[in-house]
């Protein structure tokens, strides 16, 4: 195999790209070694013996892949995490999915009738204190209380 690189450089100029995007059909090189001039690289560039390779992008398949697991709630751990514990999820953020899950569920145990509206008052109040800590806590409360009353 002869030497092209002269005509390579050429080839990139005269595209406008780097050296490593020409294409030289191997096929004929013979061809391509003839030529000694700009020129003579023009012709061959649009005969199509010397083209451009295309633009080698960055893909995206690893980070969708990773977006895909994170939705699942994979690859969350503290390797992965950047930012402070508030930065990541604001304590008031937290605070506010809290409550408003403990207070519809209140609700709701309000309309079976499972407490009555004094019991609700006292839960209530109790939830705007920051007495349980999730809804399942709020439950087993109303539950034992229930045996203790009984």
């Amino acid at each position: 195999m002869s030497d092209l690189k002269s005509q390579r450089r050429m080839a990139a100029e005269v595209m406008d790209v780097g050296k490593n995007r020409v294409w030289i059909d191997p096929e004929h090189t013979d061809k391509v070694e003839e030529a000694i001039t700009r020129q003579d690289i023009r012709n061959l560039v649009e005969g199509g013996t010397i083209s451009k390779k295309d633009v080698q992008g960055t893909s995206n398949a690893r980070s969708k892949k990773n977006k895909e697991q994170k939705k699942k709630g994979l690859q969350k751990g503290h390797g992965s995490r950047k930012g402070a514990k508030n930065a990541r999820k604001s304590s008031k953020d937290e605070w506010k999915e809290k409550i408003r899950a403990i207070r519809k569920r209140l609700k709701k145990m309000r309309d079976e009738d499972e407490v009555n509206s004094e019991q609700y008052r006292d839960l209530y109040n109790k939830s705007k204190g920051g007495f349980f800590r999730d809804v399942k806590h709020l439950e087993n409360h109303v539950e034992n209380k229930m045996e203790i009353d009984n």
